[in-house]
């Protein structure tokens, strides 16, 4: 059942992303934006937890569970370093992360093979 959860509410993110992307003039990138910040946002309420709990990787792969990692590594850090945690504790969260991201394209970039758009 978790399975069919996750599947569910990632579904159902990703429908609400791509009918934003084409009924709005919205560019992807500030979808994407839209995205993190809100996942921030429901952290920072405290919504997003509970959320997260019931829907599980559904919540948490997308965009919104980025958001809400960032906010939780600036919540962190703020409360054990002071003022100079909200420029750090973002990138101490999500480094493993990002650098998964950039391994793997880079690996996809050797692999295959780039071409233009025509």
């Amino acid at each position: 059942m978790d399975y069919v959860k996750a599947f569910v509410v990632g579904g159902i993110i990703c429908a609400i992303v791509q009918i934003l992307m084409e009924k709005t003039k919205l560019m992807p990138g500030r979808i994407m934006v839209m995205l993190v910040c809100t996942g921030a946002l429901l952290g920072a309420v405290g919504i997003y937890g509970p959320f997260s709990k019931w829907a599980g990787a559904g919540a948490n792969v997308p965009l919104l569970g980025f958001g809400n990692v960032l906010w939780k590594g600036v919540k962190e850090a703020v409360d054990s370093e002071g003022f100079i945690g909200l420029f750090k504790g973002g990138f101490k969260a999500c480094a493993v992360g990002v650098s998964a991201a950039l391994i793997f394209s880079y690996i996809a970039a050797l692999i295959t093979k780039p071409k233009l758009k025509s």
